[in-house]
């Protein structure tokens, strides 16, 4: 801890309260996430991601810098991260899941806007954010108008890029799409001094796409009844690949895999067999945040699937490895990317169809829509979402919310009357 101190006074923090933050998350985390039974044992390398985000992991990026390479901090998923490891760029995930930091935000942007964003952007302004500091470049997208608006304020600031996420997926947008990819290369060249060759980013595709293959595989393992891993680490898993290094995780995340298999066989689960199964879906639980999937087990169900971000939209599709030239590669990027069923696309009928397939392949007995207060694309989107499920025989709740633990009573009443009528 002293040497991680010493860093974080180099870094500019703020340390005395850099200790609070994670003195809140590490509470949180042992309230919801460490109180659970009868864990995997291979959870403690993904617990071990998340206790050193802002330890080991900001120590290894500034090796990364060390060495000459350049650091970039994204927002969103739709951030092509193979294009940037093309050129030895390190991407990592600075989206903030705390209300710790939710303060520190409002005291220049509006209360009523999305907590993501404000936890986030409080990270930074209350200089408790490591990467903050590190990056060499920040890449947002216009996926929500929150954010929209957000980057053209700290585009003054620091060194930024946005793509541009169309609203449709006709034709005009899948070409504007291509664009941004393009553009997006073009950047990064120019940020790391070097170009994008072809046999590297087939190289990095596959990384990639090899770390995709293994959170598809703990989806499958997970739709066994009952499940042998519970939501709430498995959300863990997530939360660790939108920071770990790629191929380290991916190796982690097999040898998990195959504790799972095990587990299956000899019939160990956190969950009695029938245990009523949930999948849930809308917007993602970025680290710091467990608590809606913390309350819907510790209620008496099991989450056995994620439509979120930080769930199957991140791994479900794998990037086509057959072209073998520069054009053609970055047209199969872009194409992949383009599948991730944000609500900000309209008409989203793909995504509204998704959800009820994925429901189904899992085997639910309900839908847990989770929206973040004031993410009105989810949250009006649940409308269609909700009488795509009833024409399936599937029950959905709605639940809003932010980062706070006020409404934890009243969502905890919400969740077990929900779960009752399952019968």
């Amino acid at each position: 801890m002293a040497n991680h101190e010493k860093m974080w006074q180099e870094l500019g923090l703020d340390v005395e309260l850099h200790n609070e933050l994670l003195k809140s998350i590490d509470r949180t985390f042992q309230q919801t996430v460490g109180a659970q039974k009868n864990r995997p044992e291979g959870m403690k390398y993904f617990d071990n991601v998340l206790h050193e985000s802002h330890g080991g992991r900001v120590a290894e990026l500034l090796d990364v810098k060390a060495k000459g390479n350049k650091v970039i901090g994204t927002f969103c998923i739709y951030v092509p991260d193979e294009i940037a490891m093309a050129v030895d760029i390190t991407p990592i995930a600075l989206c903030g899941g705390t209300n710790f930091s939710v303060p520190y935000a409002e005291k220049m942007f509006p209360r009523d806007i999305c907590p993501l964003v404000k936890s986030t952007l409080g990270l930074a302004f209350s200089k408790t954010c490591p990467y903050a500091p590190i990056k060499n470049m920040a890449v947002g997208e216009t996926t929500c108008d929150a954010k929209k608006k957000t980057w053209e304020i700290l585009a003054g600031k620091v060194n930024f890029h946005v793509m541009e996420v169309p609203q449709k997926k006709e034709e005009p947008d899948i070409k504007l799409w291509h664009k941004e990819v393009r553009e997006f290369k073009d950047k990064v060249e120019g940020l790391a001094g070097k170009k994008v060759e072809s046999k590297r980013l087939a190289e990095t595709i596959e990384i990639m796409n090899d770390k995709r293959r293994a959170l598809q595989k703990l989806n499958e393992l997970r739709k066994h009844d009952p499940p042998p891993i519970s939501g709430l680490d498995a959300l863990v898993v997530m939360q660790a690949a939108l920071n770990d290094e790629p191929v380290r995780f991916t190796e982690t995340l097999n040898q998990l895999n195959d504790e799972l298999e095990e587990r299956i066989e000899k019939g160990i689960s956190p969950f009695t067999k029938g245990v009523k199964r949930i999948m849930i879906a809308g917007c993602p639980a970025v680290m710091g945040n467990w608590k809606v999937h913390w309350l819907v087990e510790t209620s008496g169900a099991a989450i056995v699937g994620d439509e979120t971000c930080t769930g199957s939209r991140y791994f479900e599709n794998l990037v086509d490895e057959t072209a073998k030239d520069l054009v053609g590669q970055l047209s199969a990027l872009a194409e992949r990317y383009m599948k991730i069923n944000c609500a900000c696309f309209t008409p989203n009928t793909d995504r509204i169809e998704g959800v009820v397939k994925k429901a189904k392949e899992s085997n639910v007995q309900g839908v847990v829509q989770y929206i973040l207060q004031y993410c009105h694309g989810y949250n009006v989107e649940a409308i269609r979402v909700d009488g795509a499920l009833k024409q399936a025989n599937i029950p959905s709740l709605k639940i809003e919310t932010d980062y706070s633990e006020e409404d934890v009573g009243p969502l905890r009443t919400r969740v077990e009357a929900f779960l009752e009528r399952l019968g």
